[in-house]
């Protein structure tokens, strides 16, 4: 399904809710399914992240499992059912899934002697993998190509025999996502330690807890792009001050992109403030899913940028890195990579030549980030919008609460003047 948005008249003012935090869940589902006795979880995030995991954690025996497009149930899964001893499981994904790169995860796990086969390229899923008792012991492991490889490995490592010590290799990225990963593991009774390159887990039995799962800051960087670029207030139920996620690293960035954010009860209001940063020079390392809503940002109100860290974006659901290139182009806004992980605008752009139909090349956060541009151009269209289904089914009717309307991607651009056929 595609949409032609059309953005409301003047002054935008309402609420918001964002999900619960996929990344919260779905560390919270496997705790939960390693912890003896423990009850299913009251709360967690409904979108086709966590309903992949939950199926796939509900599974018994010898069978195959197809996680689709989600990224974080691949890596956490490898770890997971390689300590059901005595299942082999089949792990798979879609197309895309089978281009992004699980080595070193399989590597750490091959070395802690769990029997892992590719059944396609090598380095790449899909995986047989034969679950055993683990013993534990030291690996070292690339950190610097996915945070998740670490935290895959350190939910499982309390079941090992003796533990387990992670020695991280690189530049660690997304090092707030490791941190999360050690807090919901301490909470449910587990002791670690985590000094310089050096993550400790002692052995032992999580303790049965009621994960309390935050409302989802990456989700909200949405509703801080639409008020950077637009008049009004907006208040994000569900989230709130001195979150244990990375990306509520948002609210201070958005700080240079006029919005200025204040908690109460009822979460955080967003109101419009006058400060905008001349150019823009962040190190998103720690918190890379904030790039398309923070590059579309930019672009629209014309701050020039140069955003490093972002290795890791060319193996998400697509390479984003490459898709804002192509998609910004449309708006004539050229984009250059200048090595890889850097991305710059010194305002370099060319006519745009048509209304801009946007590619969401199976990525949510690629449909949720340029909806946006609809308040600059009225008339754009989103194609395959059902691509949020993957973290944030209710975007599309919490914008259209908003008074924005989206219309038939095929339908005529309204007239000045003109309402829409319903």
């Amino acid at each position: 399904m595609n949409y032609r948005i059309i953005p409301p008249d003047g002054y935008i003012e309402g609420t918001v809710r964002v999900p619960l935090s996929k990344s919260m869940s779905n560390r919270a589902l496997v705790i939960n399914a390693l912890t003896p006795g423990a009850l299913p979880l009251k709360d967690v995030a409904m979108c086709d992240d966590t309903a992949v995991m939950l199926d796939a954690l509900a599974t018994e025996g010898d069978v195959t499992v197809n996680i689709g497009a989600a990224g974080t149930a691949m890596r956490f899964l490898t770890a997971y059912f390689a300590t059901c001893e005595g299942r082999q499981v089949i792990l798979d994904g879609c197309e895309r899934m089978r281009r992004r790169p699980i080595s070193p995860l399989v590597d750490a796990l091959i070395s802690l002697g769990v029997g892992i086969e590719y059944l396609g390229e090598r380095g790449f899923p899909p995986l047989r993998i034969t679950g055993k008792k683990l013993s534990g012991g030291t690996v070292k492991l690339d950190s610097t190509v996915s945070s998740q490889y670490v935290s895959a490995l350190l939910m499982i490592a309390p079941a090992m025999d003796d533990g387990l010590t992670i020695l991280l290799e690189g530049d660690t990225i997304s090092r707030p996502y490791i941190d999360m990963t050690l807090k919901m593991m301490g909470r449910a009774g587990i002791e670690y330690d985590f000094s310089g390159n050096v993550i400790t887990v002692s052995p032992g039995r999580y303790h049965p807890v009621e994960h309390e799962i935050e409302g989802d800051w990456s989700a909200a960087s949405y509703w801080y792009e639409l008020q950077s670029v637009a008049s009004g207030e907006i208040c994000i139920e569900g989230i709130g001050g001195g979150s244990c996620q990375g990306d509520s690293v948002v609210a201070r960035i958005y700080e240079e992109l006029g919005v200025v954010t204040s908690f109460d009860k009822a979460g955080a209001r967003l109101e419009a403030s006058p400060e905008f940063s001349p150019r823009l020079q962040l190190d998103l390392a720690d918190c890379p899913d904030l790039t398309p809503a923070i590059v579309v940002t930019c672009c629209m109100a014309g701050i020039p940028f140069r955003l490093t860290g972002l290795q890791s974006l060319h193996i998400k659901e697509t390479d984003r890195v490459e898709a804002l290139r192509a998609e910004m182009l449309k708006l004539g806004v050229i984009l250059t990579e200048e090595q890889v992980g850097t991305l710059v605008w010194e305002g370099a752009r060319r006519p745009m030549t048509e209304m801009p139909v946007f590619d969401t090349y199976g990525d949510h956060r690629m449909a949720m980030s340029f909806a946006m541009v609809s308040l600059y151009i009225p008339g754009i269209v989103i194609k395959d919008v059902e691509v949020v289904t993957k973290s944030y089914p209710d975007f599309f009717t919490q914008l259209q609460s908003l008074g924005f309307r989206c219309l038939d991607g095929d339908a005529p651009l309204p007239r000045d003047g003109e309402e829409d056929a319903e």
